[in-house]
């Protein structure tokens, strides 16, 4: 794992957890990171990570409309 540095305003020191939780979960809801990399990522286990998701306004179920049409397609033998 690559490790960086980022500089925030002192105001947000004492959330630092909260900070890296927000990315985490934000990189999980753009495809970027897997459930897994982004509960890794945040300190987490993924069930605990997947329990707070909410708290940032990403859902859990994270599927683009097109996966969602073929897995119905699949589903209803369309």
């Amino acid at each position: 794992m690559t490790t960086i540095t980022l500089e925030v305003p002192d105001s947000l020191g004492e959330y630092e957890n909260d900070t890296v939780r927000f990315i985490a979960s934000k990189l999980y809801e753009s495809g970027k990171l897997s459930l897994g990399q982004a509960a890794e990522m945040a300190g987490l286990t993924k069930r605990t990570f997947a329990e707070l998701l909410g708290d940032y306004g990403v859902s859990y179920i994270n599927y683009s409309v097109e996966d969602l049409k073929d897995e119905l397609r699949r589903n209803s033998g369309i």
